[in-house]
């Protein structure tokens, strides 16, 4: 056991602490209390379920990111992930769910929904690389669909980050590290007029461990006026970002066991992409006699150029497979709610204006048109939810959505034009018993639903193949079933234990020769997760998430009712140390098992640890340095799996295989920075 009481030098400190974090049964003794704020917000008598929770800028800022989208991973069961090049969209993974690029969990910045409807790519499309981690002021999740307020893609779960209005000091920042890692961010927020005006500007560029470097380079900028406080306020938001790189795609098994590729090689050198991103967006909020009301609306422009090839020459053994498949739209948003007394209720608006196609390429340059279509998709919805304490033992979140939607296509073939529109009732209830002994138990059930492809709910003809095409469900509907219990009884530990059942009417699932998600059979999930965060003393707090799901496809068929790619066992530890005089640092331990790979589960992926880290100095009052590190076990790990069939130049025929993305070798990153 180790005696912290005995630890002289702040640095042996940080060592035992990271030795702790990998012998997690030992129990520290604890220095004596100092009164510091926690870094999880408790949510005993606030939460309506076992897994909602909130995470303070405090403990976002102690994690080490490779990618702005793991900031997602403070939340407990979540896994981050990336299959190809940096500027692409991020790979989730969340309750038994392989969920592409955000299929069941929808995800807002400041109120603006990430996920993006009919998306050329793929259904829920969720690029968060034009978020500024020091920005983030707090990250709320909430998973099921058991929330009268979440709509389109919450059925896994819902995560909100939330940008600060103010810096407590201005942030200037240099980063420099390996595989071409280079950072520079400026922020600020000083007063203007009655307000304040907030401010970021970020430099970005990496090119990874790839034998052809992603030479990822991204422009951001933040722009906030803001005034007001929480009972009265306003603020108004313009965001921009502007991205290109190379894709570093996933390659095939065979090729790299028998020597024709290395780990980091790629089959289509010509594989990449462009993205563009601006937002306008506002929010105002005021309490009175009458309650509180809360509004925010936001115009956003998102424009993407992304060129794929996964299947190399199956299809054309002389051209290639590469396809392009460009996505642009504007999407309108209005969010208003106002609760009095027990009551809330609730209007949403989105209407997204889009123009996408699918295309032949060879090196980025357009060969032959298989779809082109004008989307112009709408949906308004409204709410009404009713939290009510009956006893001090008892009390109850009762509510009900409705949702509209409408889809008009006009597609370059006639017959797959048209319009469709399709609307749904979800009913929600909890019941939370306690608290007793700082100790609530829930009981949960609610429906929720994701939107399918537009394009999929007026298509008749198969672009590619010319045959008849069966139309999609517009909104799929998703029930599901949750017991939890969240506990703070003991000193300085919050943990929360739950059990669910998921069921969705269709699947999104990833298609790897197509690269896009098709919808697909019945599903269900069941599993448990067990979440811990321990704050010990003023020095330390440690994150422990394990979650176990079992997934299946609930019709009988004959190649099986395995779901590939859902995830069946994730883990991770998370340990942040702080007021260790000029020292500071954290570790983070993130594990996800083997997963099915086809549905009768005979082939299988391989399980993927990797563990990052960060030790820092302060050099004087506004000025540190921070090393960190990714991989640091250099694991030779997947980021993501398929099993699909592929041909590579000089073999005969296709061939069925596993398709993988590395996680990328071990790097190490050197940040100064200072406040002022």
């Amino acid at each position: 056991m180790h005696d912290y009481r005995l630890v002289r030098h702040p640095l042996t400190a940080l060592l035992l602490g990271v030795s702790a974090l990998v012998h997690a049964g030992e129990t520290a003794e604890a220095l004596p209390q100092v009164v510091v704020a926690a870094s999880r917000v408790s949510q005993l008598g606030i939460a309506d379920s076992a897994n909602a929770g909130v995470v303070t800028q405090q403990q976002l800022a102690a994690r080490s990111v490779y990618r702005p989208g793991e900031l997602l991973e403070a939340t407990p069961g979540l896994i981050v992930s990336q299959h190809s090049g940096e500027g692409k969209a991020n790979q989730f993974y969340l309750r038994g769910f392989n969920l592409d690029h955000g299929t069941d969990l929808r995800t807002t910045v400041d109120g603006m929904l990430v996920n993006q409807r009919s998306h050329a790519h793929g259904q829920g499309w969720t690029d968060l690389n034009f978020l500024i981690p020091e920005l983030a002021d707090r990250l709320a999740y909430r998973k099921g669909p058991y929330y009268a307020d979440e709509g389109d893609f919450a059925a896994a779960g819902a995560l909100a980050v939330r940008y600060a209005d103010t810096l407590p000091e201005g942030i200037a920042s240099v980063g420099l590290g390996q595989n071409g890692y280079r950072r520079a961010l400026l922020a600020d927020s000083p007063k203007a007029g009655q307000g304040n005006l907030l401010y970021a500007i970020e430099a970005f560029h990496n090119d990874g461990p790839f034998t052809r470097g992603d030479d990822y380079n991204k422009l951001n900028g933040v722009l906030r006026y803001s005034q007001g406080d929480a009972a009265h306020g306003l603020n108004v938001t313009a965001m921009a970002y502007r991205a290109r790189w190379n894709a570093s795609d996933q390659i095939p098994r065979r090729a790299l066991d028998d020597g024709r590729l290395g780990r980091f090689d790629t089959v289509d050198a010509s594989d990449g992409g462009i993205a563009r991103r601006y937002s306008l967006s506002g929010g105002w909020h005021a309490a009175s006699d009458a309650g509180v009301t809360r509004v925010n609306a936001s115009v956003v422009a998102n424009r993407l150029a992304l060129y794929s090839n996964f299947t190399y020459f199956l299809d054309d053994p002389v051209k290639g497979d590469q396809f392009s498949q460009p996505d642009r739209r504007v999407t309108s948003a209005v969010n208003a709610e106002h609760r009095w007394g027990s009551h809330r209720i609730g209007f949403q608006f989105q209407n997204d204006n889009i123009h996408n196609g699918l295309y032949d390429t060879v090196a980025r340059q357009r060969r032959a048109t298989t779809r082109e279509d004008h989307i112009v998709e709408t949906s308004a919805a409204a709410f009404y939810d009713n939290s009510t304490r009956w006893t001090p033992m008892l009390r109850t979140v009762a509510g009900v959505r409705v949702d509209h939607v409408r889809f008009d296509v006009d597609s370059i073939l006639p017959e797959n034009s048209g319009r469709a529109s399709a609307h749904r009732a979800s009913p929600t209830l909890s019941l939370i018993f306690g608290p007793w002994n700082k100790t609530e138990l829930y009981l949960n059930a609610g429906t929720g639903f994701h939107s399918n492809d537009a394009r999929g709910a007026t298509i008749r003809t198969d672009p590619k193949s010319g045959e008849p095409a069966e139309r999609v469900t517009p909104l799929v509907k998703a029930r599901g079933v949750e017991m939890g219990v969240r506990t703070e009884a003991l000193r300085g530990l919050q943990s929360s234990l739950s059990v669910y059942q998921l069921d969705v009417d269709s699947e999104l699932v990833f298609v790897g020769d197509a690269g896009t998600t098709e919808a697909g059979r019945p599903s269900r999930r069941s599993g448990v997760e067990f979440s811990n965060y321990y704050k010990p003393n003023a020095f330390m707090t440690l994150d422990a998430d394990v979650a176990f799901a079992r997934a299946r496809f609930r019709d009988a068929d004959a190649g099986g009712r395995r779901i590939p790619g859902a995830v069946e066992g994730v883990a991770s530890l998370a340990l942040a140390l702080d007021n260790l005089g000029p020292w500071f640092g954290a570790a983070q331990l993130r594990y996800f098992g083997p997963r099915p790979l086809i549905e009768d589960n005979g082939v299988r992926s391989r399980s993927t640890t990797t563990l990052n880290g960060r030790i820092g100095y302060k050099l004087g009052k506004r000025l540190k340095l921070e090393l960190e590190g990714f991989n640091l076990a250099n694991r030779r790990s997947s980021a993501i799996d398929y099993f699909y069939e592929s041909r590579l130049q000089g073999e005969d025929e296709a061939i069925a295989d596993i398709h993988f993305h590395p996680v990328e070798s071990r790097s190490f990153r050197l940040t100064l920075s200072s406040a002022f």
